[in-house]
This record gives C-alpha cells, sequence and structure tokens, in this order.
C-alpha cells in the first residue's frame, strides 16, 4: 500500500482550479482507500471506526475550501499526501493518530469551571495573588 502512495506524485503546479479540485478529490479517494490499512496498523478500531475517520479526513479537506489559488491548493496537497504517506509508512505512533485525527486539535480538554468548585476562599485567593 505504501508503494503505491510513493508513486503518486503531485505535479509541481495544477493549470487550473477544476484541475486542482480533481486532484484534491484523488486525494480524499486515496486517503480513503487508506483507511482499513491505517486502522490495522494502528489498531485504531477500539478508538474509531472507518467512517468516523473519513468524516475527519472531510473536514481536514474543507477546512481549506476557501482557498481559490491553484499553487496554493498544490502545496496544501503535497502535504496532505506527505502526510498521508508518514502515516502509512508507520512513521507515527499510535497516540500522534489518536491525538491528532480522533480526539481533533480540542484533546482532552475539559470544562476549566468545574476545578474551582470544591476550593475554598483562601486557596482561590492565594492563586490568584501568587501567579506572576
Amino acid at each position: 500500500m505504501a508503494f503505491t502512495l510513493r508513486s503518486v506524485k503531485v505535479p509541481p503546479n495544477s493549470a487550473s482550479l477544476e484541475e486542482a479540485r480533481s486532484r484534491v478529490f484523488d486525494f480524499f479517494k486515496a486517503a480513503c482507500r487508506s483507511i482499513p490499512a491505517i486502522m490495522d496498523i494502528y489498531n485504531l478500531d477500539d478508538v474509531v471506526t472507518k467512517s468516523q475517520l473519513r468524516s475527519t479526513i472531510a473536514s481536514e479537506i474543507r477546512k481549506n475550501s476557501h482557498v481559490t489559488n491553484p499553487k496554493v491548493i498544490d502545496l496544501l496537497l503535497f502535504k496532505g499526501m506527505e502526510e498521508l504517506g508518514n502515516i502509512v509508512e508507520h512513521a507515527k505512533q499510535r497516540h500522534h493518530i489518536i491525538g491528532q485525527y480522533v480526539l481533533g486539535r480540542q484533546g482532552l480538554v475539559q470544562d476549566l469551571d468545574t476545578k474551582d468548585e470544591g476550593m475554598s476562599d483562601f486557596l482561590k485567593n492565594f492563586y490568584k495573588s501568587n501567579y506572576f
């Protein structure tokens, strides 16, 4: 699988926006086809489903849907192919994949306001006054 992805190279420049757009769709198809291999390599079956990974890939692509310059699209596409190649070639560890694509950019952030519920007024004032 890694050798088929390695053979797919992004040409230096797309001639038009439509060509760049079709290359993005081809990249999405290649990424979706590599999801079963990624699930096996990183043992992600207990953490995420294939459809959740597919929607994560789609949302990562949609983040840049406002870009209309074909050269910028080609650059983003090259970065995406490089990332996919690193993932398929097992250049990342399992916690990298889980942190970036399963949990997302938010991570395990929880509500920060709930931490202060059990604190006394003395501790609240102490923490407020001793931060530099």
